[in-house]
């Protein structure tokens, strides 16, 4: 009988957090879809003509919605691939030759965290507009107008690469700290591997999950980042759904409900992809 009381406490304490846990899950699930849901029933339902999802169509057709979601895609990617070079080789570097800067290092990357948006955008603007003129006797001057093309401002991938620099970095010093990168740099320098070879084949396979979750915070600051592509004269899909909400307001809840979409959907496939590798 004793055996039996001391199992059933045991059994009912165990139950508990996983009541708990069920609670916290619903309230959290109900925090998020709730939202969603009230916003997919205000771009299918209307009081004159019920529900249609003339809304979604019209999508597809709007101008510009091609246009600026392929130059967010390709901003995108160009900033994760320009980060993730930047970073990683000088993470490798001051990790397996100096540590001490890992400090200076650190303090460099979260810096845009602390420095606002709408200054960061004010000194590109004055930057840019100063550089024209300086530039403008010299062969430079294209260089610094092709930077500004509106097809694909590189300028704007320069100004992402920054803001998402500290978060790409703790990514990135997260995964770092979970292999011995000394012993494996060594074991294949030893066997006679380049370092590009160390770099491709040793270091970023041990780096998979780092490399995904900087990937997907890169690819989530850029699709929804307005205010530097705003001031700037740029017009990605961030700012397209922002112009397009002054005039159609169910237009621009269903662009944002697809946005978000896209974003679940190209995320799962990068993880898809990752783990597939990872399994292999």
């Amino acid at each position: 009988m004793v055996a039996l009381t001391g199992l059933e406490r045991v059994s009912g304490t165990a139950a508990r957090p996983r009541v708990w846990r069920g609670v916290v899950f619903l309230l959290a699930a109900a925090y998020f879809l709730i939202p969603l849901g009230a916003s997919l029933w205000y771009t299918v339902y209307t009081p004159t003509a019920g529900v249609s999802l003339s809304a979604y169509g019209e999508l597809l057709t709007a101008e510009g919605f091609i246009r600026s979601l392929a130059l967010s895609l390709s901003l995108a990617a160009a900033t994760i691939v320009l980060v993730l070079l930047l970073a990683l080789p000088a993470m490798l570097a001051v990790r397996l030759f100096a540590p001490r800067l890992r400090p200076v290092m650190e303090v460099l990357c979260t810096v845009p965290l602390v420095v606002p948006p709408i200054t960061f955008v004010a000194g590109i603007g004055t930057s840019l507009r100063n550089g024209t003129e300086a530039l403008a006797p010299t062969p430079f001057w294209g260089t610094l107008i092709a930077m500004q093309d509106p097809a694909f401002p590189v300028v704007l991938v320069l100004a992402y690469v920054v803001l998402v620099l500290p978060f790409v970095y703790r990514s990135l010093d997260a995964g770092l700290r979970t292999m011995d990168v000394r012993t494996l740099v060594e074991a294949a320098r030893n066997l006679g591997a380049s370092w590009p070879y160390v770099l491709v084949r040793v270091i970023v396979p041990n780096l998979r999950s780092a490399l995904a979750s900087a990937s997907f915070l890169t690819l989530a600051l850029v699709l929804g980042e307005y205010t530097v592509a705003s001031l700037l004269g740029y017009e990605p899909f961030a700012v397209w759904i922002v112009t397009v909400s002054g005039s159609k307001g169910q237009l621009s809840v269903a662009v944002s409900i697809l946005s978000l979409l896209l974003i679940w959907l190209l995320l799962l496939a990068v993880s898809t992809i990752f783990g597939k590798e990872k399994g292999k």
